[in-house]
């Protein structure tokens, strides 16, 4: 009886967990916001993932005699001005956008988690970190991007270095509020009279609580870090040309605006369709993991 108790609780915390991963898949379902952000990131991921193959001209492939033509069946979303398919370039525009938002969010998160964690543990690291993360917050996105990107260099290795460094702190502030709440809690205090090291503490116990706030802020990075990243290209401190990101189609298509719109429309529109998908789906995320919202919207 004595082994078969450890057992039958295990059971029974093995069918809970699947019962709340079901009921979280059902909301996330029920949900328009964050179905209608799943079915864009979809499809921005297909586009991504399969560009070589949907594009039937190459991105860089110049045609000087049907330069600046406009859409129709051979180019479906025209050429530039150095006659290189639009459609194609999109194509691989989403794609290095989709890859650079992607990594910033991970590398992101992952090093937001451990500044977070290890500052809501420690009060002289808490002040050597906070006050880093502070000094770095204080600069507008933007500006603080294009100091690193003169610093560094426009590719597309500084690029996502940059914004690594301008985004770390607001995942790194979020995930210490969180952890210091969840500090407090009493089964934290609790461990801490067994004698539980700190480590064992921090990530066993203390990192579970500051899971949801950094999926919400990471997806809302992802969003974020496309948008700089094609302003960046715009300004020629970015992904450098003839690379086909989005901020470089627009930049190509600057000159041409009131004769060729093409140039400017598509890279346009797919670069708000990558935003939107990533916002939409962080607010129907934060919708179903924050309790406050979910009651406020079943009192209504």
């Amino acid at each position: 009886m004595e082994k078969a108790q450890p057992s039958l609780h295990l059971a029974k915390r093995k069918r809970a967990f699947g019962n709340r991963r079901r009921g979280l898949l059902k909301r996330l379902l029920a949900s328009k916001t964050a179905s209608a952000g799943s079915v864009l990131i979809i499809v921005v991921a297909f586009i991504s993932f399969f560009a070589p193959w949907i594009s039937v001209y190459g991105p860089h492939e110049v045609d000087i005699v049907n330069r600046l033509s406009p859409p129709g069946t051979e180019h479906w979303f025209g050429t530039d001005n150095l006659g290189r398919d639009i459609f194609s370039r999109v194509m691989h525009g989403t794609q290095i956008s989709a890859q650079v938002g992607f990594t910033v969010a991970l590398s992101v998160a992952i090093l937001g988690l451990v500044v977070g964690l290890y500052a809501s543990m420690y009060k002289w690291l808490d002040q050597l970190l906070m006050r880093t993360m502070d000094a770095l917050f204080a600069f507008p996105a933007i500006l603080l991007a294009i100091a690193i990107m003169a610093a560094l260099g426009p590719s597309v290795s500084n690029l996502i270095i940059c914004l690594i460094i301008v985004f770390i702190p607001s995942v790194a502030r979020i995930v210490r509020s969180a952890a210091l709440v969840a500090k407090e809690q009493t089964y934290v205090e609790a461990m801490h009279a067994l004698g539980a090291s700190q480590t064992r503490i921090l990530w066993q116990h203390i990192m579970p609580s500051t899971i949801s706030p950094l999926i919400v802020q990471s997806s809302f990075i992802f969003a974020e870090a496309i948008i700089v990243e094609a302003a960046l290209s715009f300004l020629g401190a970015g992904i450098p040309a003839p690379m086909a990101s989005l901020g470089n189609l627009l930049a190509d298509g600057k000159m041409y605006i009131y004769n060729s719109w093409w140039m400017t429309l598509f890279p346009g529109f797919a670069l708000i369709i990558s935003v939107l998908a990533m916002n939409l789906f962080g607010d129907g995320i934060r919708d179903l993991l924050d309790p406050h919202v979910r009651q406020g919207k079943g009192k209504k």
